[in-house]
């Protein structure tokens, strides 16, 4: 271990958080409020269209993990203007990220997808890129490609990892194994490029075990930032056929609260935490229903943390075990 990661100092806040927090990560490199463009570039993903696999994931919907992105019929200018419009209503001042969000964000001709991303970094007020995709969809030209952006602007690439239990993975009909994934964070990381690992919690048959074993994972490759989702079954989704069978259990608020508390205090503090649930469309959203209360959760987060005295790094040693599961069978 390097020395001056024995020295590091534990702090307890992040201003007024007891994490590292995405908005004080882009409040100290960029000095402002910065906000997310989602965008909907048009892609597909090879685990729908036959490449990989069929369906895709089973809890993914029918607009790829992009509910709230912009509108794919549109141009990225045009989905660009039109989300910083709304956003326009609710602050007066501020930078964006060019968030390539919906399906799986590397899978195209790379004339296609540099097409894309020159059109949305080159769209004012823009400071960052980040680009969503599977991690079997980085062969050495898109690597090559997104190296590029990086020493222009800042930019990272979020992976979806979910669970590192080798049947939950088969379960979700995720397509890759758990080494494809290191194998694509360590291509990202010889690059200089950050990577966001996105895992989820509440994953059909999966124990409280599991999903902390996924995190000590996280916790200790190296990537700079994690998503936490919660589970959320939406109509049109195969998963519903798992919840009519009886074999999906939806977390309950308090249970999942305290789950990310735990998780929290696993994770280094150098780790942005860019997200500890989700959002779902009411219209599509089959539960668990009390997951609509966003702010209800992240404020029960918060007070956990405080009145017990958890905060991020509490719990993380450099020095522990890789956890169980983690081989692919």
């Amino acid at each position: 271990m390097r020395e001056f990661e024995r020295k590091l100092i534990m702090r307890k806040t992040w201003n007024d958080k007891r994490y590292h927090s995405l908005n004080y990560f882009l409040r100290n490199k960029f000095g402002e409020k910065v906000y997310k463009i989602s965008l909907d570039a048009g892609f597909s993903c090879p685990n729908r269209d036959g490449t990989i696999g069929k369906g895709g994931c089973i809890y993914c919907s029918e607009r790829g993990s992009g509910d709230f992105a912009g509108n794919r019929d549109f141009s990225i200018t045009k989905q660009f203007e039109d989300i910083k419009d709304i956003m326009r209503n609710k602050w007066n001042s501020g930078k964006y990220i060019a968030y390539f969000q919906a399906y799986t964000n590397t899978y195209a001709p790379l004339d296609e997808l540099r097409r894309k991303y020159d059109e949305a970094v080159a769209q004012e007020g823009v400071i960052a890129l980040s680009i969503a995709t599977r991690p079997d969809c980085l062969d050495e030209g898109v690597l090559d490609l997104i190296e590029g952006y990086n020493k222009k602007i800042y930019t990272w690439v979020e992976l979806g990892l979910q669970t590192i239990n080798p049947k939950t993975s088969k379960l979700i009909n995720r397509g890759h194994d758990l080494k494809v994934f290191d194998e694509a964070v360590d291509n990202l990381r010889n690059r200089g490029i950050d990577v966001v690992a996105h895992v989820i919690f509440g994953l059909p048959g999966e124990t409280k075990e599991d999903m902390l074993n996924t995190i000590d994972y996280v916790a200790h490759k190296n990537i700079q930032g994690i998503k936490i989702h919660l589970l959320h079954l939406l109509k049109g989704t195969p998963l519903v056929k798992l919840y009519e069978r009886g074999r999906l259990r939806f977390l309950e608020k308090e249970e999942y609260i305290d789950l990310i508390c735990e998780a929290i205090t696993r994770l280094p503090q150098n780790m942005v935490i860019h997200r500890m649930t989700g959002d779902a469309p009411r219209k599509l959203l089959i539960g668990p229903m009390w997951s609509l209360k966003k702010w209800e959760i992240l404020n029960a987060i918060d007070d956990k943390l405080k009145n017990e005295d958890l905060y991020q790094g509490k719990n993380f040693s450099y020095d522990v075990k890789q956890p169980v599961n983690i081989n692919e069978s």
